[in-house]
């Protein structure tokens, strides 16, 4: 199978729908002026969540994953966004190229040698070799994938030093959070931006209280985390198996969109019963063994703040990017029918 990266920080779904407004001619015009590659052949693929992605073979032969990053409804926020998404990518190529980690997949840097192209004021491009492997699928590792996935992460947060300079510094800030609570505050009257919209309101009311709730939790935990500032390492975001390909040539590491020099806990969460838990699944395995192994390798203590943060940095995060996305106008496509569906397994009784 041939594969290359796929999915995004808090949004797991498939992108059934085309990125509005951006052509193809568009898209395929950015590739010759960015990286030379005259397209012979282009195929949407509707796999991965929070980007969109085609295959695309140039005129010689060679096939690339071509990989659309959109930086936001709103034009205020684009360029900090274009910026945060070059680091990472920048970050990628320079742990794959001077740190020497070949499990990184790294972008194909342009004629110009950045990392990533913007296409449209609203759009980022990047553009990926194709590589011949399987990834996993968003959920949880499998008990006898743990240590290979967690020395993969020990490597990682050893080379540190190598992007220090160049990787964002996690700030602790909850992306979407104004938006969150700018809907918090907008209960008490209709919202009628689309067929989704009163839907929204109406099951965000009844959980309102518990929302706020998982806020001021967070916030506290917020607040044990950064003492730890200090011994913060690189951070790929999103370790989970839908991550990690398996190649002839070994385990790679795809989809580094969200690099950030962080606290460890923000990749090692997703090794405990704590994603299982949050995707109402079962537990399997001790994970108790694998942290050690991580500590002994690294030196680091894996701090309990750093573990209990994440879980809940994530479902906060998905919680504001899709309460957003049902309270501004929208229509009837299969990615908002989607962010309905999602939102309502957070917000579902037995999840208070």
């Amino acid at each position: 199978m041939i594969c290359g990266p796929a999915a995004s920080e808090t949004e797991y779904r498939r992108m059934r729908d085309r990125p509005a407004g951006l052509a193809e001619a568009e898209l395929m015009a950015a590739l010759t002026e960015g990286w030379g590659i005259e397209p012979h052949s282009v195929e949407y693929l509707p796999v991965g969540a929070g980007s969109y992605h085609w295959s695309v073979t140039d005129q010689r032969g060679t096939a690339w994953f071509v990989k659309v990053d959109d930086l936001g409804v709103e034009g205020a926020g684009r360029d900090d966004a274009f910026d945060r998404l070059g680091r990472s990518f920048g970050a990628a190529l320079a742990l794959h190229r001077d740190a020497g980690l070949d499990f990184v997949l790294a972008p194909t840097q342009t004629l110009t040698d950045a990392a990533v192209w913007r296409p449209t004021s609203r759009y980022a491009l990047s553009v990926f070799p194709m590589v011949a492997g399987a990834a996993g699928h968003f959920g949880t590792h499998r008990p006898e994938d743990r240590v290979e996935v967690i020395d993969l992460l020990a490597e990682l947060h050893e080379a540190t030093p190598i992007v220090v300079d160049t990787a964002s510094r996690a700030d602790l800030v909850l992306p979407g959070r104004d938006k969150l609570e700018e809907a918090l505050q907008d209960l008490d009257r209709e919202w009628a931006g689309g067929p989704y919209a009163e839907p929204a309101r109406k099951l965000l009311s009844a959980h309102a209280g518990h929302v706020q709730e998982l806020l001021v939790d967070f916030d506290r935990r917020v607040d044990q985390v950064r003492s730890t500032a200090a011994a913060w390492v690189v951070t790929h975001g999103e370790p989970h198996p839908g991550n990690v390909m398996r190649t002839p040539a070994g385990l790679r590491l795809i989809d580094w969109n969200t690099v950030q020099i962080a606290p460890p806990e923000r990749d090692l969460w997703m090794l405990t019963p704590a994603l299982a838990r949050m995707l109402g699944d079962d537990p399997v395995g001790d994970v108790d063994d694998v942290l050690v192994r991580y500590t002994r390798t690294t030196g680091r203590t894996v701090t309990p703040a750093g573990l209990a943060l994440y879980p809940l940095w994530w479902q906060l995060a998905d919680i504001a990017i899709y309460v957003d996305e049902l309270h501004r106008p929208h229509g009837n496509g299969e990615d908002i029918a989607a962010s309905w569906t999602y939102l309502t397994n957070y917000l579902k009784p037995n999840r208070d």
